[in-house]
């Protein structure tokens, strides 16, 4: 069975880009969200089996949207997204309960490494 992913970036081609690279792969999309609150309201509505999430968003950022994910489900899998030189943010999101983080650029293999590391 194919997993649902959601993915959360407020960059339209970067939720582009990581569809694309899902999609080719046999993954299906639940949904796209361009801030944390929507991460976490496409969530609830969804409820994937894996979020993608962008740590720097408007309204709300990763970190936040994490938690608050988290806080509704606790067995909730979350893979954050970073741009090179937030490490103080990727080990603040591991610690929040993230599962693994991807680094900006996005390199295929990588992306679709951690995801199926996650869910296979």
């Amino acid at each position: 069975m194919a997993k649902n992913i959601l993915i959360c970036d407020d960059a339209a081609f970067m939720r582009m880009m990581i569809k694309d690279i899902l999609t080719k792969n046999g993954y299906n999309i639940a949904g796209e969200a361009e801030n944390g609150a929507k991460a976490v309201e496409k969530y609830n509505e969804t409820k994937p089996d894996l979020v993608l999430m962008d740590i720097t968003m408007p309204e709300m950022d990763g970190i936040q949207a994490l938690k608050k994910i988290k806080e509704g489900d606790p067995n909730a899998c979350v893979i954050m997204c970073s741009a090179m030189g937030q490490q103080a943010m990727v080990i603040e999101a591991i610690q929040s309960g993230a599962k693994d983080f991807i680094v900006k650029p996005f390199q295929a293999e990588r992306v679709l490494e951690a995801v199926k590391k996650v869910v296979g």
